[in-house]
């Protein structure tokens, strides 16, 4: 069982490492135990993104509906002959992650398939709650490993730090959101009203679940405070990039961060741990 156990974890490392780069290099900071088990969440939620966003040519909720199926099955049995079933549904039960969690993001998965338009902030609210906010709360039950005081301290600014991460991805991915899926997330360009004023506005809310996220960051145990704090400077420094390019150019164009200054990211992170300088 071993071997198995060890093939299913290798192989969401070999998903986590094929589909982000910078999240793999971050996650590279944890030690084994933490590392594995995010590795295995990872892989999880980037499949199910994978079926409704490029399975294009197949049924998507046929597909998801199984992947789903065949989770709840994994759960309950504690085996799956699919290795990101079984990996993650190992890193549930040895960390207790509620099914709560997976349902929401589950069900904001589901909102892809058919669901175009976010018309009011509620709307999408739930949605990042669903895709984003969850999948920083399974993080933090992986990173306070079993401490509940610590996991109760560090929820909200785990899910803004969720939210952060999501609302970036959907300013940077705009074109290809409009244009290749058609869906518009931000409830206020429904009409496809994006301007520089409509841009700072999004910026403006994404700095502000930022800076909470920040606070909750520098009281992670240290074993893990490393990792996060690379992805955050990640992610803002696509704020940043983002912040400075005109909104017309975000339509046509994808912003994105070189090899080099995510190393440099990270080695910030390292230093700053290191250190004790947060």
């Amino acid at each position: 069982m071993n071997i198995y156990d060890n093939t299913a974890t290798k192989i969401s490392k070999v998903v986590t490492t094929s589909y982000s780069t910078s999240f793999s290099m971050a996650t590279g900071m944890l030690d084994k135990k933490h590392r594995d088990a995010i590795y295995a969440i990872y892989g999880f939620v980037r499949f199910a993104d994978e079926i409704v966003d490029s399975f294009h040519e197949f049924n998507k909720k046929k597909l998801l509906d199984k992947f789903e199926s065949d989770l709840k099955d994994a759960i309950e049995l504690g085996i799956s002959m699919n290795p990101i079933l079984h990996s993650f549904q190992k890193t549930v039960r040895e960390y207790g992650i509620p099914y709560q969690y997976i349902d929401a993001f589950l069900t904001s998965m589901k909102c892809d398939l058919n669901k175009k338009h976010y018309e009011n902030k509620l709307e999408t609210d739930t949605y990042v709650y669903g895709s984003a906010d969850v999948v920083g709360l399974m993080c933090l039950r992986v990173f306070t490993d079993g401490d509940e005081a610590q996991f109760n301290k560090l929820k909200k600014p785990a899910m803004k730090l969720g939210s952060a991460f999501q609302k970036v991805n959907f300013l940077r991915d705009l074109k290809n959101d409009t244009e290749e899926l058609g869906r518009i997330y931000f409830p206020g360009l429904v009409n496809g009203d994006f301007n520089e004023e409509s841009k700072l506005k999004i910026i403006q809310e994404i700095e502000s679940d930022f800076n909470e996220a920040f606070e909750g960051i520098k009281q992670l145990p240290k074993s893990t405070r490393i990792a996060v704090l690379s992805a955050y400077f990640y992610y803002l420094e696509l704020l940043l990039q983002l912040k400075n390019v005109p909104a017309k150019e975000i339509m046509v164009s994808r912003i994105r961060i070189s090899n080099f200054r995510k190393i440099s990211l990270l080695l910030k992170a390292n230093v700053l741990c290191k250190l004790n300088l947060l």
